[in-house]
């Protein structure tokens, strides 16, 4: 019997969260802001009763805001939508946006 081409897994936390690198570097607090998104979507995933997200740094997504980062996840670009996050503040707003409460 031959191997299947292409197998699919299902991930035992909930989806990603990916992070613009060079909108990161960027801003004055670029680690200030990743630091956050990690620690509110550690908080929801304690809520919602999954393991936390990785919060992935990727490469350029293609908008290049002047002073802020561009930040997705699956629940976001199921939608077609970035978020576009200026100041570290603003993770627990955009996390309830990455990470709604209800999970396929």
């Amino acid at each position: 019997m031959a191997p299947k081409p292409v197998t699919a897994a299902r991930l035992r936390r909930a989806p990603p969260i990916l992070v613009c690198k060079k909108c990161l570097g960027r801003i004055d607090d670029g680690k200030k802001l990743r630091k956050a998104l990690k620690s509110e979507a550690k908080n929801r995933s304690a809520v919602q009763d999954v393991r936390p997200p990785r919060v992935v740094t990727t490469s350029c997504f293609g908008i290049c805001p002047k002073r802020a980062v561009v930040v997705a996840s699956a629940a976001t670009l199921r939608n077609g939508k970035y978020l576009l996050l200026s100041k570290a503040k603003a993770s627990a707003e955009a996390i309830a946006a990455l990470m709604p409460d209800s999970q396929p």
